[in-house]
């Protein structure tokens, strides 16, 4: 007796439906309606894999080869786009970052004197001792950045995986549910983003990611209360951080 073959389709009962082929949101559940991620245009598939995370180029919709002005994509191969982030931090490139780098970095960018010596603190005493290589925390505090994916903590974006590679899907995902489909964030977009990602029980989780979006917003400090899309994807390469630098020692 012949075994009649069916297809997924048809199994699943969408046979003949032109039903779109990831759904979604569900109306009967509000906040899949709310938080909508981010779907590419059929006809416009600039960035393929976009749940595939990037090793070295923060990939976006907009800039799907990263950040490649000066040649940073080219320049920067073999660093991961964490590593990347850190690398302003890092003045004699010795793959290690002291308090006192960290201080200076922020008092380039634009911190006074007293949110510089906060954010060192703040950096310092809770992400040095995941990065050393052994048990005993490092006596200078300092940040290896080899091992600087290890410091990856909970109820943020979910941009950087766990080993410090970039994933476009997350990234794109912060501007659709948030910024509700624009390319900037307001400071209610972010407070929404605060609320909407944490995870239960992650008190570390929640003050980290509180820290870097205030300063985010404290480095950006968009005239019109908007931070821009490719401003944020700067800051996760750390591309944004030399722009910043140069433009307030242009002003001195």
């Amino acid at each position: 007796m012949p075994v009649e073959v069916k297809s997924i389709d048809e199994i699943n009962g969408l046979s003949g439906s032109r039903e779109p082929p990831v759904v979604s949101t569900i109306p009967s559940v509000k906040v899949t309606v709310e938080r909508k991620p981010f779907l590419q245009p059929d006809d416009d598939q600039r960035l393929p894999h976009t749940g595939t995370a990037r090793a070295n180029i923060a990939a976006t919709y907009e800039k799907p080869y990263g950040t490649t002005e000066d040649g940073w994509a080219r320049r920067h191969r073999d660093k991961t786009v964490l590593q990347q982030h850190c690398e302003f931090f890092d003045f004699d490139r010795d793959g290690v970052i002291w308090p006192q780098d960290t201080f200076r970095g922020f008092h380039r960018i634009g911190f006074g004197i007293i949110l510089s010596l906060v954010s060192a603190f703040i950096i310092h005493a809770n992400f040095s001792y995941p990065t050393v290589s052994g048990w005993l925390p490092d006596p200078f505090f300092r940040v290896f950045i080899a091992n600087v994916h290890k410091d990856k903590h909970g109820s943020d974006t979910g941009t950087f995986d766990t080993e410090g590679r970039f994933i476009p899907q997350r990234f794109e995902d912060v501007f659709s549910k948030y910024g509700k489909g624009h390319d900037y964030l307001t400071i209610w977009g972010v407070v929404d983003l605060l609320k909407g990602q944490r995870c239960i029980m992650d008190p570390v989780g929640w003050f980290g990611a509180f820290f870097e979006w205030l300063a985010t917003y404290l480095m950006l400090w968009p005239a019109d209360g908007k931070m821009r899309k490719d401003d944020i994807r700067g800051i996760y390469d750390g591309s944004i951080f030399y722009t910043l630098a140069s433009r307030r020692a242009a002003k001195k």
